[in-house]
């Protein structure tokens, strides 16, 4: 049956009218919807409850930041050697790359040092061992020179020259024997004819200081004398003492005996003086300079000797020098300057 127009519009006022109900509900009913939220959330700014934390604090075992194995290794690798300027630019740019593993790097800087310091005793306590329970015969070292020379003054001509020299070190002793020998013969007639020997020892008395004493002999006729012999002793000190050089002055009185050819014998008090220099430019090449005057009231003595060292093979090198010798007063006929050009082979042993 269909409905007729007055009934749909009275079930429609019913539909919209429900909603407008519920939403209009007494003020009681939202009272107590709020009493309901409040006892869900507390009052108050919104807090979080956690379990408490376990007790104790658990603890997690780590090991700590270390240095870089690659950069480790290559420290390790230069401290098993005795190369300590290796070591310590290793070391330095160690620590500029790795700031924050410095300690670490410091560490092992520190332990190297000790370990190498020790070694250096140990060794040098077994050298003075092996010095004092030595032979007078023993720790000797030389070497000896044989060449040819030119010679200028009171003769110009070629000749032959030989020299050796020996030198025991030991803990506070030095001992030093020197022996040279200049001769020619021309047309049957010797026209040079030099000797030398001298024995030197050296006590060490502190660091750079000794004192020492010198016997010396001498013959040359060419500069009028037969015999000369000198002896004398003082003080030294080691300017410079270094692996590539080194520099020694000595100073003392001097008593010298000379027996003159033409004229009458004479003894004298002089004041020595003497400097020994060495200097290794390089692997190979050696510069050398001895000089030594005797300074008299009647007769002074100034003598030099200039030398270059070129190795040539183990224990064999060549050699080249330059010596002056200069009388204030010398024997009547003969020039007071000689000075002789050296070239020879040294053999160290």
């Amino acid at each position: 049956m269909t409905k007729s127009p007055p009934v749909l519009a009275i079930l429609s006022l019913l539909v919209f009218a429900g909603p407008v109900a519920a939403r209009t509900q007494p003020p009681e009913d939202a009272a107590a919807d709020d009493a309901a939220v409040e006892d869900v959330l507390p009052a108050g700014p919104l807090r979080v409850e956690v379990p408490p934390f376990v007790d104790p604090v658990p603890f997690i075992e780590a090991d700590p930041p270390h240095l870089a194995k690659p950069v480790r290794k290559l420290l390790e690798a230069a401290m098993k050697t005795e190369d300590t300027a290796a070591v310590a630019a290793l070391v330095k740019f160690a620590r500029q790359t790795n700031p924050f593993d410095k300690d670490e790097i410091d560490a092992m800087n520190e332990a190297y040092v000790n370990r190498h310091k020790l070694l250096i005793e140990r060794r040098a306590e077994a050298d003075r061992e092996r010095i004092r329970n030595s032979g007078v015969l023993k720790l000797w070292k030389g070497q000896v020179e044989l060449g040819a020379f030119r010679s200028t003054g009171n003769t110009s001509n070629f000749g032959f020259t030989g020299a050796a020299k020996l030198d025991r070190k030991g803990i506070d002793w030095q001992h030093t024997i020197q022996l040279s020998a200049d001769y020619q013969k021309d047309s049957g007639t010797v026209t040079r004819e030099q000797y030398g020997a001298s024995y030197q020892p050296r006590y060490t008395l502190r660091d750079g200081v000794f004192t020492y004493g010198r016997l010396q002999y001498e013959k040359d006729e060419i500069q009028g004398f037969r015999d000369r012999y000198s002896a004398s002793g003082g003080l030294g000190y080691r300017v410079i003492k270094s692996d590539d050089m080194n520099l020694s002055v000595e100073a003392g009185p001097a008593l010298r005996r000379t027996n003159y050819l033409e004229e009458p014998n004479d003894t004298t008090w002089s004041a020595l003086t003497t400097l020994d220099f060495d200097w290794k430019v390089n692997g190979t090449l050696k510069l050398t300079q001895n000089a030594t005057s005797y300074v008299g009231s009647d007769d002074s003595t100034f003598t030099s000797l200039t030398g270059l060292e070129a190795g040539m093979a183990k224990g064999l090198k060549a050699k080249l020098s330059y010596s002056i010798k200069h009388e204030t007063s010398p024997a009547t006929g003969t020039l007071p300057t000689d000075t002789i050009s050296r070239f020879s082979l040294v053999y160290g042993f």
